[in-house]
């Protein structure tokens, strides 16, 4: 199981943001609950749930386990979370 971060820059509200997911949304939960992410960064709703962090709170994850990932990785990822959370899975 892992945590997985993007290497997407995405500008909003004056700062720079990415996407983190994981293996399973639990993990995806916990992980973002240990460093502190707040819940509202979740998307459920996106094409692939995911958490918005910035590219501040990226180093933190990383620095806390979470693996640098390319695009391949980040889409599949997404789609076995979007699995996951339609019950598929």
């Amino acid at each position: 199981m892992a945590v997985y971060v993007d290497r997407a820059k995405v500008p909003f509200k004056g700062k720079e943001w990415c996407h983190m997911m994981a293996d399973t949304l639990e993990e995806l939960h916990d992980f973002a609950k240990i460093v502190g992410i707040d819940p509202r960064l979740f998307h459920r709703s996106a094409s692939y749930p995911h958490y918005d962090i910035t590219l501040e709170m990226r180093i933190l994850v990383i620095a806390y386990g979470a693996i640098d990932a390319d695009r391949k990785t980040i889409i599949m990822c997404g789609k076995k979370l979007k699995m996951q959370l339609i019950g598929l899975e």
